[in-house]
């Protein structure tokens, strides 16, 4: 791939119908797509199971759900539920989640035929979304709904074939489902695919106007692979449709039997959609000797394409495949079958291998096929009925399928053949492999986001979880296609392989399923050329070479910058090996690429270190298997839909005293004790220390502004450029300490107390220590205190006025104590002294104390092992006469060498522009010129690198050069370099008339004019927001220059509007 900046022509168009959310290259998992219900419609990239969901919501009453937690059947019913979304009928369908159990169904039953059921609803479906599982725990509910069905409500259940066996995992099982509706006479339809799943959801909906109905469709591969359907029925057109046969089928000839009346049913529904759907339909030789009956979604698609390809080639093969299998419509199946059929094979599942090997087990399928048969005459000589068991662990593919038809027909005995379909020869198909909790886990799926905006193409994307490998292994396969396809199953020749971890060579036969002549690529972290042949087993080595594979290593530990970036790495790396032809500057136009440009274009860069082709040694194709290996799998088992979950939570370890505290210190072990830096916390702490910490202003000036740097250690913290870094600074503790002394505390007592950054979550502190780091109590307290204080006031009069603060009416006396007395929780339990809750509620309705942000002041580029911040000190004098500091700024002012500090890292809207030659306007006021420290420090580094950079427009005010000119000496020394192309320095109180930071900007209007417009420049402001509207008001007036004297008509407003949304107009105030 082609990580280059210059604009390409030719550049990939986004596809306007993907409806996916996008994160950087896109992170959306199949299968978990979280679509409004009326976004489903038209050309939508969508999931099978997405589509019987959309409507069984929109035509239900009640959706009764029996899906395990990680089924995720009914995740997006439950949301629309809880987002109020309308069904066909006008009300909100209610969604009721059961568990699987003896009994379960009975919830269901009760409210059908429940005397206070709504006789008003009577003609609206009932709904159940269930495994396959469950159905052995349905069957009492089913055959007394079937006995009673004459006085119920129409019922469909939506079955995803899917069960799990202890020695296979997860499966595709089939078999309950016929067994339970030949058993109790319940109809039956099977959706063939995704694509066709809507279809068949609304059929069973509208034959459960008949009979009880099963929808029974493919719960491991097919619901779940995200694709691209062109034609999906809208919501509206759902309802309309169902309305209008469901009332067409209420008139339908009353002489009819069940059967009868489904034909017909079906005949009006084929003449709604434009659809030809039947019963039975026929695939493959207009004259075949052997028909292959299936039933099953992967099964019938396979099947068709296996018999049209052979029948292609002149076999004489052909396939019928079960769409609607409960009735089982004879008629329909004998003349779905041609009369030139000398043997029936009945692809039949059953339970498991020992089923298969019993003589004694029929599948339910082929005694119906053999009756069929049996009874009718249409033939001089009757068809040879055989049945060829399959186990429901058994996964199809092509070669599968095509193997047994050829063991069937073939003369010589043939029993194996490998076939490829044609619709996959002009499809491209890739795997991605690693462990589930991979940095990277998701990369992916956003590379099929990514692939999905190169309209026209169709991009399919499945998963696969194994937790019994490596703790956990997932498999990803994805194909893109210009043309639809039909592939359920593993992709068997993938053009390009990503190996995220490379333990997995050798329990999985990885590189079997690469294309000869295609392409691996392997993560190898701090890879080595001698060491490679030690990293890949003997039998990957083996087969890369005779495969002729080009074979690449990516190494993530080239630099900290990559691991913490790992997905957007994987993704780009993957991008510039497999689709070369695509550029950064595509990328960026398809809106995949993360919105941090200076971060895709660093790691681009860093690519072409870390990405490296391998020469594969001609000595690989001798390789010998390392001593007595053992077999490796050839794929992964799918054990689950999402990734193990490796740690268990653990019960809360609750102190009442210091004896309890040391057990769990002393014996770590017993008690699960684990030491972490602050664990409560939600973002990422790290500890640095304070490398530096010197003022930058006058002992003698009445404004302290002092530069302070920590060094980063072995800490691990990183950081971009314009990030902001969070310091969780600790109360003053002398302050803390005359509060104690108050408020009658021991210092030394245990108290549960909510966490700073997460108030639901309670941390065991002394007093002390949770007044100094957990309470804000030396901060300003919310209206809302004073309202609950006034609970624990004694005295009467304090009652009241408390309760008078805390209200509306008392709103201009709350301001004027918090603006203008800046009062604190201290100075009000002081105030109201008979107010004097125990302190167990008074740190419930004391804030938790919040992490201060300050922008970074230096780039990590350049001082690597560090990080450095400008800070102005905050006090004031109140009301009474009291120097008052701010909490953060004490804190940091007093913080001396060696110091450690907790702190965390945020992200910014300030970021560089992604050309390194596009200029930079700042505007910087105070200690707002700390980001642009490190914006300049970053074009040096790149200018000492002999890189082209572009020019830099530097506006800077304060109040005096002597005192404020912040950083003054480096300015002066970039602009000697040529680093810095103007400096415009506005102090505003060194001369009579004031001169504030846009009377700078106003006089270098020129320079703003080519640089800004010109030059296609981005602009920066950070401070204070008072001046924004004046340096605003400049900018459009070079906006309204350059119109007027190029002759153009330009809303300068406007114009500003859409700087602002092309991100070259960042303001960053406070």
């Amino acid at each position: 791939m082609q990580l280059k900046h210059e604009v390409a022509s030719g550049g990939i168009a986004p596809g306007p119908e993907s409806k996916l959310d996008h994160q950087g290259l896109e992170t959306v998992s199949p299968g978990q797509q979280h679509l409004p219900l009326g976004a489903i419609g038209g050309t939508t990239y969508v999931s099978g199971q997405l589509l019987v969901q959309q409507t069984a919501y929109k035509l239900s009453d009640k959706i009764f759900s029996f899906s395990p937690e990680t089924f995720d059947l009914d995740q997006a019913v439950q949301e629309w539920s809880r987002a109020g979304e309308k069904n066909a009928h006008g009300e909100a369908t209610t969604v009721v989640p059961l568990q699987t159990r003896a009994g379960a169904g009975t919830f269901a039953l009760g409210y059908i035929f429940s005397k206070d059921f709504d006789l008003r609803k009577r003609h609206i479906p009932q709904t159940l979304l269930a495994p396959s599982l469950s159905l052995r725990h349905l069957r009492s509910a089913l055959d007394q709904l079937s006995l009673l069905y004459g006085v119920a409500s129409p019922f469909v259940a939506h079955i995803a074939a899917a069960d799990y066996s202890a020695h296979d995992g997860l499966i595709t099982e089939y078999e309950s489902a016929l067994q339970i509706a030949e058993d109790l006479g319940l109809g039956l339809v099977s959706s063939v695919s995704a694509y066709e799943a809507q279809h068949m959801s609304l059929l069973a909906t509208l034959l459960a106007t008949l009979l009880p109905t099963l929808h029974v469709y493919d719960g491991l591969r097919i619901a779940r692979e995200t694709l691209r359907v062109v034609d999906a029925l809208s919501e509206a057109a759902i309802a309309e449709i169902y309305k209008k046969i469901a009332k067409e089928a209420g008139a339908l000839n009353k002489r009819l039997d069940t059967a009868g009346k489904v034909v017909e049913l079906l005949r009006l529904f084929n003449a709604e959609l434009g659809t030809s759907y039947a019963p039975f339909e026929y695939h493959g030789h207009e004259a075949p000797e052997l028909v292959l009956v299936v039933f099953g979604s992967a099964e019938a698609q396979l099947a068709k394409q296996v018999v049209n390809s052979l029948a292609a080639d002149g076999k004489k093969v052909g396939a019928v495949n079960v769409r609607i299998y409960r009735p089982f419509i004879e008629e329909a199946f004998l003349e779905a079958l041609p009369e030139s059929v000398r043997q029936i094979a009945v692809l039949g599942q059953v339970r498991d291998a020992v089923a298969v090997d019993d003589a004694s087990v029929q599948s339910a399928l082929y005694s119906d096929v053999l009756a069929a048969v049996s009874f009718a005459d249409r033939w001089l000589q009757e068809p040879a009925v055989v049945d060829v068991k399959y186990a429901a662990s058994t996964v199809h593919t092509p070669s599968s399928i095509a193997s047994i038809i050829l063991r069937l027909s073939s003369k010589d005995g043939q029993e194996s053949i490998s076939v490829a379909l044609p619709a996959l020869e002009q499809a491209r198909q890739y795997t991605f492999w690693d462990v589930d909790n991979s940095a990277a886990v998701a990369a992916p799926s956003a590379v099929g986001k990514l692939l999905a905006r190169e309209f026209p193409s169709n991009i399919y994307v499945h998963e696969v979880f194994d937790n019994l490998v490596q703790g956990g292994a997932v498999r990803t396969d994805i194909r893109s296609s210009e043309k639809p396809i039909e592939a359920p199953f593993a992709v068997e020749e993938a053009d390009v392989v990503f190996v995220g971890e490379e333990k997995l060579l050798k329990d999985v036969d990885i590189v079997k399923g690469s294309k000869s002549g295609g392409k691996l690529i392997l993560r190898l972290p701090g890879f080595k050329e001698d060491d490679l042949e030690k990293r890949i087993p003997a039998s990957a080595r083996k087969q890369i070479r005779e495969k002729g594979l080009e074979l690449f290593v990516l190494d993530s530990s080239y630099s900290p910058a990559l691991e913490k970036d790992a997905q957007l790495l994987t993704q780009l790396a993957f991008l510039r090996v497999a689709r070369p032809e695509i550029t950064l500057e595509q990328l960026t136009k398809l809106g995949e690429v993360a919105q941090d440009q200076v971060i895709l274009t660093e790691l681009a860069d860093a690519l072409q270190q870390a990405l490296k082709k391998v020469e594969v040694a001609a000595a690989w194709s001798e390789a010998a298997a390392e001593g007595l290996a053992r077999p490796l799998a050839q794929g992964l088992k799918p054990t689950s839909f999402v990734p193990f979950q490796k740690d268990e939570p653990e019960a809360a370890l609750k102190l009442n005293s210091w004896q309890e505290a040391a057990k769990g210190l002393v014996f770590k072990e017993a008690y699960s004790t684990q030491v972490d830096l602050r664990p409560d916390l939600t973002v990422k702490t790290f500890t640095v220390h304070v490398k530096e910490n010197r003022r930058l202003t006058p002992l003698d000036y009445d404004r302290n502004i002092f530069h302070i740097e920590f060094d980063l250690g072995d800490s691990g913290l990183t950081y971009n450029i314009g990030e902001a870094l969070g310091i969780h600074a600790d109360n003053d503790p002398q302050q803390v300490l005359e509060f104690i002394d108050f408020y009658g505390l021991n210092a030394d007592d245990l108290v549960q107390v909510p966490s700073r950054e997460d108030p639901s979550i309670s941390e065991t502190r002394t007093v002390y220590q949770s007044l100094v780091q957990n309470i804000d109590i030396l901060g300003k307290p919310p209206k809302r205190f004073f309202e609950s204080l006034a609970e624990f006031a004694t005295d009467e009069t304090e009652k009241k006025k408390l309760a008078f603060l805390g209200g509306k009416e008392g709103a201009d006396e709350f301001k004027r104590l918090s603006e203008v007395d800046t009062v604190t929780y201290v100075d009000v339990l002081q105030t109201f002294t008979s107010a004097h809750p125990p302190f167990a509620d008074l740190v419930r309705i004391v804030a938790p104390l919040k992490r201060r942000e300050y922008s970074i002041a230096s780039a990590q580029a350049v001082t690597p092992t560090s990080v450095a911040l400008m800070i102005v000190v905050v006090d004031w004098v109140d009301t009474k006469g009291r120097k008052r500091i701010g909490q953060a700024t004490r804190y940091l002012s007093q913080l001396e060498v060696g110091a450690a500090v907790t702190v965390s890292v945020k992200p910014s809207v300030t970021k560089l522009p992604a050309k390194d030659t596009a200029p930079l306007i700042m505007a910087g006021l105070g200690t707002g010129l700390a980001p642009y420290r490190a914006f300049v420090q970053y074009r040096a580094m790149q200018k000492a690198q002999g890189k082209e950079i572009g020019p830099i427009l530097l506006y800077m005010g304060s109040r005096h050069r002597r005192e404020e000119y912040l950083y003054g000496e480096e300015w002066e020394a970039y602009l000697d370099a040529g680093v810095i192309t103007l400096l415009g320095a506005a102090f505003s109180r060194d001369q009579p008339q004031k001169i504030y930071i846009q009377d700078r900007m106003r006089q270098t209007l020129p320079d703003i004019i080519k640089a800004y417009i010109h030059q296609e420049g981005s602009f920066y402001m950070c401070g204070p927001p008072w001046p924004v509207p004046d340096v605003t008001a400049v900018l459009e007036e070079a906006i309204a220059a350059d119109a007027k004297e190029s002759g153009r008509k330009v809303d300068p407003r406007k114009e500003i509007e859409r700087l602002k949304e092309a991100g070259r107009y960042v303001l960053e105030v406070y």
